[in-house]
């Protein structure tokens, strides 16, 4: 096993431990060998061995240097103006304090740590300078300055640390972030295509069905007497069901592209160009239906075009479903800036009909017609208003912006 691995495993504690058993041991051994023989200095072993001491508390400080960096930069600070003050030798016994300041500035806050480590060094370099006010040979105080530069290299190499960390991380967080905010974009374009294709295929469903179920109930009344019209109903199903089958190929061939260029068979979408055939096949289903179309001031995007054609189909399958024979009135009304559209019906020809529209507000049944429409309105940044008119009837209402805050494929 690689060496550096295994040592990468170990807990933060017991790599510190390690770390300060190695600065003990380097301390006191260090400065028995520089000294050894020289007379100059006050012995280790002075004052109850009161240098030893403060060599080996220095070193074993750092073990708990990440828990508590402060502290131990303390503990080391005043274990070397204590060494220093009562006139010990010279030696590696600074190397737990360099150590205690990387940490402090490392694991520190950033300002607040440095603002300690700037006021110990400053303290540190007084009573060093103090301390070797009169050493001999007077070259030695070169040590002094050795430590001085050294403690503040110490606090560089930690700040330095500290950055890099702390730019590490934030550049971790910006990128979990893109990440999270792509997956949301991602989720959220797959939610409004899955809106956006149950709406087509309600609308386009929901009408067929509506002229077929009334068509059916033509043929067969009228099989027997009248065959030419049963024949007639059976053609306008058939047209009716190939029409649906179409826009369903169009609505779904979306999910069979493959990105390459071909449709998958998609055709494009209905306009208002076909409002005339639907209103056909409107008439067919026994409507009296009007259609009050102005010429548009300005080309119609394909955005609006499609979603005023929806909402018109989708009021008079309401009307055909819920309603019956009846009167229509469909106005479209193409302005500089956006597109008015009204549908309004007239209501149920038999007012002696004891069976009321069932539904939330009495005229229409709940369900996702009017939402779908609202919906579509909505992602144009339009509105749209349904409700029933006070002398009876259903009026629903549309304005629809040329320059759509939204968009659909």
């Amino acid at each position: 096993m690689d060496p550096r691995a295994a040592w990468s495993r170990l807990p933060a504690l017991a790599k510190d431990t390690s770390l300060a058993l190695f600065v003990v041991v380097m301390q006191v051994q260090g400065t028995v060998v520089r000294n050894a023989g020289e007379a100059t200095a006050r012995p280790l072993t002075d004052v109850g061995h009161l240098g030893f001491v403060l060599l080996v508390v220095s070193g074993l400080a750092v073990a708990v240097r990440r828990r508590w960096p402060v502290g131990v930069f303390a503990v080391t600070a005043l274990a070397s103006v204590a060494y220093y003050g009562a006139g010990f030798p010279d030696g590696p016994g600074w190397l737990g304090l360099f150590v205690a300041l990387y940490t402090l500035a490392a694991y520190g806050d950033g300002r607040r740590s440095l603002v300690v480590a700037a006021v110990g060094i400053t303290v540190l370099t007084a009573v060093w300078m103090a301390a070797a006010a009169d050493i001999e040979p007077r070259a030695a105080i070169g040590w002094v300055f050795f430590r001085i530069g050294a403690s503040v290299m110490s606090v560089a190499l930690g700040e330095s640390v500290r950055s890099r960390r702390v730019i590490a991380a934030d550049a971790q967080r910006r990128a979990a972030l893109a990440e999270r905010t792509r997956e949301e974009e991602a989720r959220a374009r797959v939610d409004a295509e899955r809106l956006r294709i149950a709406r087509e295929v309600h609308d386009t469903v929901a009408h067929a069905i509506a002229i077929i179920n009334v068509q059916s109930g033509v043929t067969a009344h009228v099989l027997d007497r009248r065959p030419e019209q049963a024949r007639e109903a059976l053609r306008t199903i058939e047209q009716t069901s190939s029409r649906a089958l179409q826009e369903m190929r169009a609505v779904l061939g979306v999910l069979r592209d493959d990105g390459t260029g071909r449709d998958g068979g998609r055709g494009p979408y209905p306009g208002l160009g076909q409002i005339d055939e639907l209103t056909a096949k409107a008439r067919e289903a026994g409507l009296d239906i009007t259609v009050a179309q102005g010429s548009p001031t300005v080309p119609l995007p394909s955005a609006v075009g499609s979603a005023a054609y929806r909402i018109v189909q989708e009021s008079i399958t309401n009307v055909i479903r819920h309603v019956g024979p009846t009167r229509v009135t469909v106005a479209l009304c193409p302005g500089t800036d956006a597109l008015e559209l009204r549908v309004t019906d007239a209501g149920r020809r038999d007012a002696a009909d004891p069976r009321p529209p069932a539904g939330t507000d009495g005229d229409r049944p709940s369900g996702r017609g009017i939402v779908g429409m609202r919906e579509r309105c909505q992602l144009l940044g339009g509105d749209l208003d349904a409700g029933p008119l006070p002398g009876g009837g259903f009026e629903v209402t549309a304005r629809l912006p040329l320059a759509p805050t939204g968009s659909r494929p």
